[in-house]
């Protein structure tokens, strides 16, 4: 059993939130939820939130799989908006967009958001 990470739904996203040392704290759901306004506002509508990292409480990945090219251009002004937010260094939040082309994942709700995260490494795939 891993005490690292847990696993949280917020609309369309199935976040994984996992920290280096210890179980997520609050401020990690805090990044998330923003994260996700973010995401849902800035991005396509195929853009979704699929793990945020916590080292401490000090820096921040947030990782994110979309099936359009262009949003990876936005990852720079919202990584720089959340720091602000959280009163961050811009270089302490890194937004990392991985685009997969969409004959690789199945777009029904639910299978879409396992696909992109098993595409990103969050988690294995299934056997």
């Amino acid at each position: 059993m891993e005490f690292d990470s847990e696993w949280l739904t917020l609309g369309t996203h199935r976040v994984r939130l996992r920290c280096a040392r210890g179980f997520p704290t609050e401020r990690t759901r805090s990044v998330a939820e923003l994260a996700r306004i973010a995401i849902e506002n800035n991005l396509s509508a195929g853009a979704r939130l699929v793990e945020v990292t916590g080292q401490g409480e000090k820096a921040y990945t947030i990782s994110v799989g979309t099936t359009f090219e262009k949003d990876r251009e936005a990852a720079p002004h919202l990584e720089l908006a959340l720091a602000t937010i959280f009163g961050l260094r811009a270089e302490q939040i890194n937004m990392e967009v991985v685009v997969v082309s969409q004959a690789e994942v199945d777009r029904h709700f639910g299978v879409y958001e396992r696909t992109l995260a098993e595409k990103l490494g969050v988690v294995p795939p299934i056997q």
